[in-house]
């Protein structure tokens, strides 16, 4: 990719794929190692469009940015509060109530809609697990123990996740949870747009002066981005979760779109991803209410929103952080 006059250009060789002007861009994603020129690197920044690189089987390899915003009073509040077991518990508690708040919904939503097409009885016991999940959480006494009852959740969650899968069972079952590598098209999908998702979470702290790497919910630990994962948590089902089911039920992805590698591996092929990016995008256009600012957004601006509701909290502005409650 390289940079001409206003425009973002895509080149094969000396061939010319695509040019998008850069004012239409909130964010670039490449998926392969030639990469990005420096001109358009620096034009990017400049601009604030997030630059994220991939390698072709869509494992995240880095981000570009431009100069750190915000101000110091506010990271060293939020460096104080990672600091703070009692306030990284309350922060914690949120984050994994709007999680399985909207997991739980994500199951209650298919049985109001599908329940005679999945086994509603699995689904139903699952979405009063989660139900049960929520009042435990709420009286919680360390960030332990959230976790603990957290990893209970997404085990019961994604226990009855394939049967919510409506169209070629098939190609698309799923059995559980697998990240690292993924060995079926849906946790190829769900491991592709997590990655996205949280690519997104980091740009969206840094945009209001929030350091990315310090967190509340996941430890600190060298190179990871601990509160993008924190704030990343409420928004899984809504985002990426949903947006997995609907390319599956609505035919935009196939058994076409993946590939097997020797070593079990599933991935998405130039085409899949093509065409699932393509649907993201248009996907994050759409209009939903925020239950808390009782306005309607984009999807998309989902993460720049709750970013800043939570910089409001460790300013003092707001008496609690308010998750993301999906309805």
């Amino acid at each position: 990719m390289a940079l001409d006059g206003e425009n973002a250009v895509v080149r094969r060789g000396q061939r010319e794929l695509g040019r998008v002007p850069l004012h239409t861009l909130d964010g670039i994603m490449c998926f392969s190692y030639p990469g990005a020129s420096p001109k358009l690197m620096g034009a990017c920044a400049e601009r604030g469009i997030a630059l994220s690189f991939f390698d072709p089987r869509g494992h995240f390899l880095a981000r570009s940015v431009g100069a750190q915003q915000g101000n110091v009073l506010l990271r060293k509040k939020q460096y104080s509060w990672s600091e703070s077991c009692e306030k990284s518990l309350l922060l914690s508690k949120n984050f994994i109530i709007g999680k399985v708040y909207n997991g739980r919904w994500v199951l209650e939503r298919a049985l109001r809609d599908h329940g005679l097409r999945i086994d509603a009885s699995a689904v139903g016991r699952a979405s009063e697990n989660l139900k049960s999940s929520l009042v435990r959480i709420k009286n919680c006494n360390s960030v332990e123990s959230v976790r603990g009852i957290e990893g209970e959740a997404a085990a019961a969650y994604f226990g009855v996740f394939g049967q919510l899968v409506l169209r070629n069972s098939e190609t698309f079952a799923f059995q559980g949870r697998v990240r690292r590598p993924p060995t079926d098209p849906v946790n190829a999908m769900l491991s592709l747009f997590y990655t996205v998702l949280a690519s997104d979470c980091a740009a969206a702290l840094e945009g209001v002066g929030l350091d990315p790497y310090v967190g509340f919910l996941h430890c600190d630990r060298p190179g990871r981005k601990s509160l993008a994962l924190d704030l990343m948590e409420e928004l899984r089902p809504v985002i990426v979760d949903r947006f997995v089911l609907t390319s599956i039920n609505n035919r935009i992805v196939g058994p076409g779109h993946f590939e097997r590698r020797e070593t079990g591996e599933v991935l998405l092929t130039d085409k899949g991803r093509k065409t699932l990016f393509e649907a993201w995008q248009n996907r994050k256009r759409e209009e939903i209410l925020h239950p808390f600012l009782k306005e309607k957004i984009s999807r998309g601006l989902l993460p720049h929103v709750q970013a800043l509701l939570l910089s409001r909290c460790l300013r003092g502005d707001l008496d609690a952080y308010p998750p993301f409650l999906w309805k």
